[in-house]
């Protein structure tokens, strides 16, 4: 006798895969398991995909989509993470992390991105079936079913505390930012509420790929012959891909004569080498050369100068990525490992130095968004000793008449100002000059002496720079 209550039994189905959402995830999990940098991890997974036989071969619109996934997935963790736990049971550092990453790639798509809400449902939760198993997938569908219910706005009402109550606190996770980062980047920025929102965009913006023409290496008119291809707003050198374009498809960056840099960063080396000083100008130092780019630059003009660079780079794998950006430099120049703080060279020995000093790098939040969720406000105490020691050691390498460049890729006054003024009080021959005319046409560079570019204001990342000049 058939046992006709017993339900039919529902057929295995094998989830589907989709390459560009698994290779999104892989990326998250190598920035979530091992400190990564998505920058340093999606290329290459990208590279392997493009690489590949078959339907799982990436095409242009796949690496676009999952380089979004990645990046906009980091850049708006801060709000996702305020949105997932108004939809879970429990506190999010009891959901395992590899859970929410799938369920932050989904809130990305529904929140973040015009993909419509039944696929981006669907496409996570296939996911989670085949990188975490049934089990979990019904959970992620569950809190995505939720999600889906309102959109970005709405759910910022819900989640964010009011202004009026805690301005800090509500920017943070408006703008998917830290809050002891938000007061920071207020303070170095000054002014009111209009501005502080308008960085906090500007770095949850994907930036362009900015190249530079490296002087008597190659021209920007050749760089402008690219597709997509426009000037820089303001370095002489620069050529901006407007539309996401692939420098290493550029044969004059695979052959090394130009090279991806900030705007900001051209700028930086470009106002040293154009400091006005007394007397000779034959000898250059870059003490902080690693990864290699103000110094390939830098050694352009020198050779067009007569001029030498050398270039110290404490870290020895980093000191032969400067070598590499220097190979074909057409003046001579020098590379060594060398501790910035021990110098390595005799007191005065250079005209013009440049200390591009480590630092917390919430100057370029837009290019490595998770950085901002991995500093903390006691890092500031771990680099500055050693900014310090690099600037005195700047001062006391540079000749009675020459100039140092102080730089930082972060706006944090502790990072900048702060420490200026306390080395020059140890160095009363020293004088701040006022960079502003360094940089012709460049706008809104404030009151001065020094200078601090900005994202929504100069299309850069938040560079700094002070430029003091050893008097006799």
């Amino acid at each position: 006798m058939s046992d006709t209550s017993r339900r039919p039994h529902k057929p295995y189905r094998r989830p589907k895969k989709d390459p560009v959402r698994i290779l999104a995830f892989e990326a998250l999990r190598a920035v979530d398991e091992r400190d990564a940098y998505a920058n340093l991890v999606l290329p290459p997974l990208l590279r392997k995909a493009r690489e590949k036989e078959g339907p799982e071969r990436f095409d242009a619109r796949d690496a676009a989509l999952a380089t979004e996934l990645v990046y906009g997935t980091l850049r708006r963790q801060g709000t996702y993470d305020a949105v997932i736990a108004a939809c879970v049971d429990r506190p999010l550092r009891e959901v395992d992390p590899p859970v929410l990453d799938v369920l932050s790639l989904g809130a990305h798509q529904l929140l973040g991105t015009r993909i419509p809400t039944h696929a981006a449902v669907s496409a996570s939760v296939e996911l989670a079936r085949v990188v975490l198993g049934d089990g979990r997938a019904k959970f992620v569908n569950a809190v995505l079913r939720k999600i889906a219910q309102d959109d970005l706005d709405g759910w910022l009402e819900r989640v964010a505390p009011p202004y009026d109550e805690d301005p800090e606190d509500h920017l943070s996770v408006v703008h998917s930012h830290p809050r002891w980062v938000v007061s920071a980047l207020w303070d170095s920025l000054g002014g009111g509420r209009a501005g502080i929102e308008d960085l906090l965009e500007a770095d949850n913006e994907r930036p362009e790929v900015t190249l530079v023409a490296r002087p008597g290496r190659a021209t920007t008119e050749e760089l402008l012959r690219e597709e997509a291809a426009v000037p820089g707003r303001w370095s002489p050198y620069a050529v901006r891909l407007t539309e996401g374009g692939e420098p290493g498809a550029v044969e004059a960056v695979r052959q090394g004569r130009a090279g991806v840099q900030d705007e900001g960063s051209q700028l930086v080396a470009l106002a040293l080498a154009n400091a006005p000083l007394e007397g000779r100008d034959r000898f250059w130092l870059d003490g902080c050369a690693g990864p290699g780019g103000k110094a390939a630059l830098l050694g352009a003009v020198a050779a067009e100068r007569d001029a030498v660079l050398l270039a110290s780079e404490k870290q020895p794998h980093r000191a032969g990525l400067v070598a590499r950006a220097l190979d074909g430099n057409p003046g001579p120049y020098q590379v060594i490992a060398a501790d910035g703080t021990r110098p390595a060279w005799r007191p005065g020995s250079f005209d013009r130095v440049l200390v591009d000093v480590p630092c917390t790098g919430l100057g370029a939040l837009r290019r490595r968004p998770e950085a901002r969720w991995r500093r903390r406000p006691e890092d500031l105490d771990g680099f500055a000793p050693l900014q310090r020691g690099l600037l005195h050691t700047a001062l006391e390498s540079v000749r009675t008449g020459g100039v140092v460049g102080y730089a930082t890729c972060s706006p944090h006054l502790a990072e900048t100002r702060a420490v200026v003024a306390d080395v020059l009080k140890q160095h009363p021959e020293a004088e701040l000059l006022d960079a502003r005319p360094l940089l012709p046409g460049v706008p809104a560079l404030g009151e001065g002496p020094d200078i601090q570019l900005w994202p929504h204001l100069h299309g850069t990342d938040a560079m700094y720079l002070a430029i003091i000049r050893k008097n006799g």
